[in-house]
């Protein structure tokens, strides 16, 4: 679970209110139902000019399924697992790695798909495929998000639009200005939060969950196919290096002597 997320949109909606509090106001008197039907329901209509329902769905249950309970694994410790993975295959060979416990469901797909003997460019052609098609859904709902972060502070214009003329319209009746006053400038403050608070942030959080995902299932894909060409856990692991910054590559002693 990504702590991180929760956090934030908790932490974001918790300064709003606790800013209300001390202002003094009551919470209940934010809430409004036409700023609410405008901000959101003109962001979501927005969106859907610009994608399909079923595109939209899935990018939002995908979005925050993704956002709440992804779980980064650091390269380093995916290079220590298919390091202990090679020195398996290197012993008692692919077969061996069949009883091997692997934690990291891609790795898991490549090291089945070497054990059970496919060739470099099967493995190579499976992985990449599944690696390019998670990035381009994680990119759509990148984008989903990004057009409702884009669209809900416009709505909120509208939302303010309305409020003014609903308020100009009844100068006449001093009781229909308040209310008239509170949609103008709730709907402006409805699209704020939800451009900022939500979605932009969901949508930047899934870019960069595509990016690091990606960038990890290339370095399994390099690993797999190393292994399936019987290269040495040594080779495998200099190979890897690659991939770390270089204040996170230890040297070539600390390595012997973890080996040891």
């Amino acid at each position: 679970m990504d702590f991180a997320t929760i956090l934030g949109i908790l932490g974001g909606f918790g300064v709003l209110f606790g800013a209300i509090l001390i202002e003094g106001s009551s919470p209940a008197s934010f809430m409004n139902m036409l700023a609410t039907l405008v901000v959101f329901g003109g962001a979501i209509t927005a969106v859907l000019i610009r994608y399909s329902i079923g595109s939209f769905i899935s990018a939002i249950v995908l979005g925050f399924k993704t956002a709440i309970f992804n779980k980064h694994v650091p390269a380093t410790t995916l290079i220590e697992e298919i390091i202990k993975l090679a020195e398996i295959s290197r012993k008692e060979g692919p077969l061996g790695l069949e009883k091997a416990e692997v934690h990291e469901p891609f790795l898991k797909k490549g090291i089945q798909m070497l054990a059970d003997g496919y060739t470099v460019e099967a493995i190579r052609r499976a992985l990449e495929r599944e690696r390019d098609l998670q990035h381009e859904r994680l990119t759509e709902g990148h984008k989903i998000f990004k057009a409702l972060g884009d669209a809900a502070p416009g709505m909120g214009m509208v939302g303010t639009i309305i409020g003014l003329v609903s308020l100009f319209s009844h100068m006449d009746d001093p009781s229909k200005i308040g209310p008239g006053m509170a949609i103008a400038l709730l709907t402006t403050l409805y699209g704020a939060v939800v451009a900022n608070v939500i979605a932009l942030p969901l949508s930047d959080k899934l870019q960069n969950v595509a990016d690091l995902g990606s960038t990890n299932e290339t370095l399994v894909i390099d690993a797999v196919i190393m292994m399936r060409e019987n290269r040495s856990p040594a080779q495998i692991y200099d190979e890897l290096m690659s991939y770390l910054p270089l204040h996170k590559r230890p040297d070539r002693e600390e390595r012997q002597a973890e080996a040891a």
